[in-house]
């Protein structure tokens, strides 16, 4: 554990001396935030417009119309951010020639490779702490209900751990860290959209795409629902990837 210590802190220093952690945290606000100041305006316009209307009150919800819209855009904005993140953890040291001292002992690959996800992870969980600003403005002026924020906030949870290791999968195979996060950005969206297909393909199969699409768990975290299928699908992709991960740093001692 010492030495996933070690890795995790130099990679987590690597963040915020360089410029990355603070354009990619400073992005997702921005972004997210202007999602969010659009539905709570729009959301603030119904309820006005409901105090003379009684049967629009019937039909406002701050949970369905501010909160779930919260998960679904961050989601969104992690699909083009993650890449960022994760694109530089191995690729960057093949190019430099120091993947070969890092992967010598005494850092066996195992450890190497939990050390930089662990330290991308991090820097995940602190947009996420960022992002919950946004709930807290919402509780000050309404009434959401607590359960789907926090099969929310873990659904998006899983999500980063999914969308991180696919990443560092796509870093582990090339040397060039924009090839690294065009694969990132490429594969996260395949796996995103997967279900769109559904009702274009024959029923199984419309079925298994829906089941392998990473939006389609996210909808139900994002509406309360904690399917023990989702959790299931979000850590077998991340363990997958993973294991491929490790088998790529394997592959180039035999390589040489």
């Amino acid at each position: 554990m010492k030495r996933v210590w070690a890795v995790w802190k130099k990679e987590l220093r690597s963040y915020f001396v360089s410029p990355i952690a603070y354009v990619v945290c400073t992005g997702f606000l921005v972004i997210t935030g202007y999602f969010f100041y659009n539905n709570i305006i729009y959301y603030g316009i119904l309820s006005l417009q409901a105090q003379s209307n009684p049967y629009m009150i019937e039909h406002l919800n701050v949970t369905e119309m501010v909160i779930y819209p919260i998960f679904v855009n961050a989601s969104i904005v992690f699909i083009f951010l993650v890449p960022l993140l994760t694109m530089r953890l191995f690729s960057e040291e093949k190019k430099a020639g120091t993947i070969e001292f890092l992967l010598t002992y005494p850092v066996r690959d195992i450890e190497a490779l939990l050390g930089k996800f662990g330290a991308c992870l991090s820097i995940y969980l602190l947009i996420l702490g960022l992002d919950f600003f946004h709930p807290l403005i919402v509780a000050a002026f309404g009434k959401p209900e607590l359960g789907p924020l926090i099969s929310g906030y873990l659904g998006l949870f899983l999500l980063g751990v999914a969308f991180i290791s696919f990443g560092i999968f796509a870093s582990s195979l090339t040397e060039n860290q924009i090839v690294a996060a065009v694969i990132t950005f490429g594969g996260i969206l395949l796996f995103w959209g997967l279900g769109w297909s559904k009702d274009l393909v024959p029923t199984l199969l419309g079925d298994i795409l829906a089941h392998l699409s990473l939006l389609n768990h996210l909808r139900s975290f994002a509406k309360g629902v904690i399917e023990v299928k989702g959790v299931v699908y979000y850590l077998s992709f991340s363990f997958f990837f993973l294991f491929l991960t490790m088998r790529s740093l394997e592959s180039k001692r035999w390589r040489g």
